[in-house]
């Protein structure tokens, strides 16, 4: 007689669920994006920036704090990061990109909810299947997860990824905009600079021309000298005295748009030194566009920008398959309060359920048509974001170029000037012409004192420019938060 096989050993109620975990993490683990694989797009620019010359990309490493030496425009830059509103608001949209991200990555994980009932019910005497009615109570607690969706498609791990790239574009946005803010501080800071030297200028000329019109009243006084070169001197006057009242407007002006920038007031008395009398900048080497441009924080933001609408298109292509959610809950129930928790009065419920699209009107598809658009409008972005980055390099360098020649020709054009109004002077003095000469070189040296100031602010100001363009101080710049916003915190993957 053969032995019976022996039964198959009875597993516990614990041993069910941790083989049914088991099986949900290992079908999890399974679960895989169906968003297309990413690549870098080709940088369409070419592959050395004009005029550039030789050298290795230091401007993202190289911090403001080092790249501007002078001292007063260092804490206004300080300030300007601190309380400047628009890059608040830029840093308030980090905070916004962040939360939607937390929010978005949150479906992943099923939500547990403690849950608590109580029910009562009579059932009348027809549908009784004891023949009499029945009043009926129902106690009932435990935890639970409702309508959690397994993502076995990488449908929510896509949208998931899509947010991140959000939040992190939103992020090298925010530091793009604390570049451009430092760059548009420095700029106004030399304009005022500039009008403080021109300023300067148009006050020296005008002592000297209070003097010729002192000297020429007395000489008119003895009829020595004529009633129309007394008109032309102090019409010289007049003209240096309107500049000065121009050039003291502009200050104010650009004074109220520094104020501006920086977020608070600004006290700042005019400069009594030249340009020439400080250094106030470095000197950058731009490298190669490969190495610079991938650096800068608008095109890390465009690129972030891509790599989400990409994450989009896998969870459009997710919403073609099947959807399956699971609702389940364990916990005790009893039809008497005080024996809720007795022993034999556990409870559980374990509901999942599949949906699987039929007809929906071609919704998902144009859903994917949509995806697939909005990715190749970010490509679209990205690659015009690289194309504008070497434009401004490139006029920052040319900029350099030609300014640094045009200084050369200005210093000349002065001297010349200066000794022209020289000579016409000494010729006046002697009879040898009138004083129209006199009043054509004074008026044509001051444009030209002018100018030069102008011009020396102008290649300051292109070195601010191929700073910003080559993302100066990406790598170690750092913005305050403001006091309304509560402190950063790096999400994890």
């Amino acid at each position: 007689m053969k032995t019976p096989p022996p039964l198959p050993f009875p597993r516990s109620r614990h041993q069910h669920w941790q083989i049914a975990i088991a099986a949900l993490c290992l079908a999890l683990a399974g679960c895989q994006s169906m968003a297309p694989d990413y690549e870098r797009p080709a940088a369409p620019v070419a592959e050395h920036f004009p005029q550039a010359g030789t050298g290795t990309a230091d401007a993202p490493s190289l911090a403001w704090q080092d790249y501007f030496a002078d001292t007063t425009l260092q804490d206004l830059i300080q300030e300007a990061l601190a309380n400047n509103r628009d890059l608040r608001s830029a840093i308030q949209r980090v905070e916004g990109a962040r939360a939607l991200y937390g929010v978005q990555r949150a479906d992943l994980f099923p939500g547990l909810n403690a849950q608590g009932s109580f029910g009562r019910s009579r059932t009348p005497e027809d549908m009784s299947l004891i023949g009499r009615p029945m009043v009926l109570s129902e106690y009932r607690v435990g935890f639970g997860i409702t309508n959690w969706e397994l993502d076995f498609w990488g449908r929510i791990r896509s949208l998931r990824d899509a947010a991140l790239e959000t939040f992190l574009a939103a992020e090298s946005a925010q530091r793009a905009s604390a570049i451009s803010l430092v760059a548009q501080v420095a700029n106004s800071y030399l304009n005022l600079r500039e009008l403080d030297q021109r300023i300067l200028i148009a006050e020296k000329t005008i002592e000297s021309r209070q003097e010729s019109v002192r000297i020429f009243q007395r000489r008119f006084d003895v009829g020595s000298t004529s009633k129309l070169d007394l008109k032309q001197v102090q019409a010289l006057l007049a003209q240096a005295q309107t500049l000065r009242y121009q050039l003291q407007q502009s200050r104010a002006i650009e004074l109220n748009a520094l104020t501006l920038l920086v977020g608070k007031p600004v006290d700042l008395p005019p400069a009594s030194h030249a340009f020439s009398e400080t250094k106030m900048l470095h000197q950058l080497k731009p490298g190669l566009p490969s190495d610079v441009l991938t650096q800068r924080p608008d095109i890390i933001a465009a690129e972030h920008i891509l790599k989400s609408a990409n994450a989009n298109i896998g969870a459009a292509r997710a919403a073609f398959f099947p959807r399956v959610t699971l609702t389940t809950s364990l916990g005790t129930a009893s039809r008497e309060l005080d024996g809720l928790f007795d022993t034999g009065s556990h409870a559980w419920s374990f509901a999942p359920s599949i949906s699987l699209p039929i007809f929906d009107g071609w919704r998902n598809r144009s859903n994917l048509e949509l995806a697939n658009v909005r990715r190749d409008l970010a490509v679209t972005s990205y690659e015009q974001t690289i194309q504008t980055a070497f434009r401004e390099v490139a006029d920052a360098l040319a900029a350099q170029h030609s300014i640094r020649q045009q200084l050369v020709s200005q210093q000349e054009m002065l001297d010349a000037q200066a000794e022209r109004a020289r000579l016409a002077k000494l010729r006046y003095d002697h009879g040898a012409t009138s004083y129209f000469e006199v009043l054509d070189a004074e008026r044509s040296l001051l444009e030209v004192e002018q100018q030069l100031v102008q011009m020396q602010r102008a290649l300051f100001s292109s070195q601010v420019s191929l700073y910003a363009a080559l993302g100066g101080g990406s790598h170690s710049i750092t913005v305050p938060p403001p006091s309304t916003t509560p402190a950063a915190r790096q999400p994890s993957n």
